[in-house]
């Protein structure tokens, strides 16, 4: 909340309580995520700093302390990533960046401490994704403003994104492009949608109006499409288990799973569909 501004949209909040995002899995230990100030200096861990008392922010940079830039936190589990999107972000007076968070957990620490004015949130988080972190936020925070990052280009993602409560959805490789705009769109109160995500939105609601039956994979939890995403591009099981920081076995148990609720036989049978569902979307 912004000292002698309007009121903050976590000034709503439900509660005290910790909110549960769900655990990481055992294999991978939260990390510590480091902030550099404008000086050169590197900050404390994100975990150590949000543990200050009335914290309005875990960098340095004066402007977190302005009434009148609108103050943002990221979450992402890549650090040189979050650096480029807070410079970025920077471009535009005013706005700035000032706290991140590496995963679901640090993420509600930090909203909790620092009550920002917006979430820029990654759907590929170690742990609790992107999009169970979203429901957690809205539950404690239900005005609180969320705007999407994120690889995935498939609209599903960004369908389950706006459900759980998100504001706006970009994909990374239009971020250049398109994040600050979107910035300033979910700060006027518009939900916002790239123009090519849009295209796909519509076509797909199209699409399930005129064929009356709802896609398969609508039956899939967000993990769960996830993971079949990432068969249908060609990954095994460890890679996977790399990019989500999971371990095999929670990917395998993700891909039993799968195989059962698509009525599927075997592994192989997941892999052919999981290829024709991909291919079918790139056409």
């Amino acid at each position: 909340m912004k000292q002698g501004g309007s009121s903050s949209p976590l000034s709503g909040r439900r509660g005290d309580t910790d909110s549960s995002c769900g655990e990481l899995d055992a294999n991978f230990a939260p990390k510590a995520h480091y902030l550099t100030s404008p000086d050169g200096a590197v900050d404390p861990p994100v975990a150590d700093t949000v543990e200050m008392k009335g914290a309005r922010s875990t960098n340095k940079n004066p402007k977190c302390d302005s009434p009148d830039a609108k103050r943002i936190v990221i979450v992402d589990d890549h650090p040189l990533f979050r650096k480029g999107l807070e410079q970025l972000i920077h471009s535009d007076g005013g706005f700035t960046v000032c706290g991140e968070a590496g995963n679901a957990s640090e993420a509600m620490d930090v909203i909790r401490k620092l009550s920002p004015d917006l979430a820029i949130v990654d759907l590929s988080l170690p742990g609790a994704n992107g999009i169970e972190l979203i429901k957690n936020i809205r539950a404690e925070f239900p005005k609180f403003p969320i705007l999407v990052l994120s690889m995935h280009d498939e609209s599903l993602y960004a369908l389950r994104s706006l459900r759980a409560g998100a504001n706006g959805y970009v994909m990374k490789h239009e971020a250049m492009a398109n994040v600050v705009r979107a910035i300033h769109e979910v700060f006027s109160g518009r939900p916002y949608l790239s123009p090519a995500m849009a295209a796909q939105v519509i076509t797909k609601f199209a699409k399930k109006s005129s064929d009356g039956e709802p896609d398969a994979v609508d039956r899939l939890s967000d993990r769960e499409l996830e993971i079949l995403e990432l068969i249908g591009k060609g990954d095994d099981v460890h890679q996977i288990a790399k990019l989500l920081h999971l371990s095999p076995k929670t990917v395998e148990t993700h891909r039993a799973h799968i195989k059962e609720k698509l009525q599927l036989k075997n592994a192989r049978e997941v892999a052919r569909f999981a290829v024709q569902w991909v291919d079918a979307r790139e056409v």
